[in-house]
């Protein structure tokens, strides 16, 4: 291997260490909220007949979930249910606009 070869794979190296550890510092800043995504919007884990991100299937999902950043999830402003329930994020998962 040629020593510009070398250099390039050297190179390439140190560039995927610093983006991998930007991304999980990013992470580190976020949290899962839920009930918080509208439909088609969340990140993962909309609950059961669902696969992952972008299949909730209604606004306010309880059981889909958003990256927030941290601190913010249970602070959102969100709109009353249909009922006139005043809606709040939540680190876990919720049993309330569940798809019928």
């Amino acid at each position: 291997m040629s020593k510009m070869m070398k250099t390039v794979a050297v190179a390439g190296a140190v560039a995927a260490a610093l983006s991998a550890h930007a991304t999980t510092a990013v992470a580190a800043e976020k949290e899962k909220c839920f009930g918080v995504s509208m439909a088609g919007k969340n990140d993962c884990a909309a609950g059961p007949g669902t696969t992952c991100a972008g299949t909730s299937k209604v606004d306010y999902q309880g059981n889909a979930w958003t990256l927030v950043d941290k601190g913010t999830c249970m602070e959102m402003a969100l709109p009353a249910a249909d009922d006139g329930m005043m809606r709040k994020g939540s680190l876990e998962a919720l049993d309330r606009d569940l798809p019928a």
